[in-house]
């Protein structure tokens, strides 16, 4: 069983976020997020809503999307984050694991595009 280590707070730049209520070590468990995936067919529905911002690319392509329930789309993003996702596709989850250590009341965020390096522009203008 996973103990939380976080809850939810704002985050006074991009609203509500995930925040470390404990130490958090490298490589440690810090949520698994059931997914819905909607197939590529069903993008330009998704694209007109909200839940276009909380979408992970899914698929072995990158084609489809999945909506992360849980708190899995509540993680920020960072150019330099201190945690990563592993997405699922066989149990249709998003495992969320410290990628450094995360101190207490530290809020623990994600690069939205999937590795941790990568500086690609996103959708939003990013704030550090």
């Amino acid at each position: 069983m996973v103990l939380p280590s976080f809850s939810i707070k704002d985050t006074q730049k991009y609203g509500r976020g995930i925040f470390a209520i404990r130490e958090v070590e490298v490589g440690q468990l810090i949520e698994v997020s059931p997914v819905i995936v909607s197939p590529k067919e069903e993008s330009e529905y998704l694209d007109n809503t909200i839940f276009s911002n909380y979408c992970f690319y899914w698929g072995e392509n990158l084609e489809d999307r999945a909506i992360a329930l849980g708190y899995g789309s509540l993680f920020n993003h960072s150019y330099t984050p201190n945690a990563m996702f592993i997405c699922n596709e066989h149990n249709l989850t998003i495992h969320f694991y410290a990628r450094r250590h995360i101190k207490c009341d530290e809020e623990i965020t994600i690069n939205y595009n999937g590795g941790p390096k990568d500086k690609s522009p996103l959708w939003f203008d990013v704030i550090e």
